[in-house]
């Protein structure tokens, strides 16, 4: 009897202490919200992508739009968007007969905003977590410089401020916050946007009309149309974080 007291009160005790940390930390930082809302994603498509084959605009539109500093140092470089090498990007992507304008050019890389993002998982303040639409959030305010979270990404989608980004910055928006030294960011689908039914930066910006952002979550979406209609693939699918940036090949 006393052995199954303990064992309830320490149960109780537990019980207690996640409910005090689920009012503590962000609603919705893990799992997918249970019906009724959306679910964001986007969608490039490579060949139109392709087309231009020296164009930057999204991520100058993306960069400008969420004060993005330019640093001199590579090493202390700091990006939203970003080209990688087809190989690079798709590592475990059987390519073997893709065709080889795709296999041997750049692709554009970002956060993946997961399903299952393992950079939530590991945050020990919760400055990174997961809303029910999907969308991979940033408090900047709660990052301790811990950088448990760029190990975490499989992906290399976080950027750590070494330096102080302010004075790197040509033009400052306004309506944006900028960050400081020590902190982590990433791309976060311009979740300001959102509640203006706004399209981010970089797909308004794009002008060969080659990226598309959509609730996945509405089956008579564009985005749900052309992927029911076209074969796309997902980076590093095989590591069951469920990546939902999808690229038409």
């Amino acid at each position: 009897m006393k052995a199954g007291r303990r064992s309830f009160l320490k149960n109780a005790g537990l019980g207690a202490l996640g409910l005090a940390a689920s009012k503590a930390f962000p609603a919705g930082a893990e799992g997918a919200k249970a019906g009724g809302g959306p679910r964001w994603a986007m969608l490039i498509d490579t060949r139109k992508c392709l087309e231009e084959k020296e164009c930057a605009k999204c991520a100058e539109a993306c960069h400008e739009a969420h004060n993005v500093p330019t640093l001199p140092n590579p090493r202390h470089e700091v990006k939203w968007i970003w080209k990688e090498n087809f190989r690079e990007a798709f590592p475990d992507q059987e390519a073997e007969y893709f065709d080889e304008v795709l296999t041997s050019s750049k692709m554009l890389v970002f956060c993946n905003h997961c399903d299952k993002p393992p950079c939530t998982r590991v945050c020990p303040t919760q400055a990174t977590w997961r809303r029910a639409d999907g969308v991979v959030m940033m408090d900047w305010h709660r990052c301790i410089g811990c950088r448990y979270c760029v190990a975490a990404c499989p992906y290399g989608s976080r950027s750590f401020n070494w330096i102080d980004p302010r004075p790197h910055l040509a033009n400052v928006t306004p309506t944006y916050p900028t960050r400081t030294r020590g902190v982590v960011e990433k791309c976060t689908f311009c979740e300001e946007r959102l509640p203006e039914h706004r399209s981010p930066a970089c797909v308004e910006a794009c002008e060969a009309k080659a990226m598309m952002f959509g609730d996945l979550a509405d089956p008579t979406s564009e985005i749900r149309e052309v992927l029911r209609t076209r074969f796309a693939v997902r980076r590093r699918p095989g590591l069951g974080t469920h990546p939902e940036i999808f690229y038409l090949v």
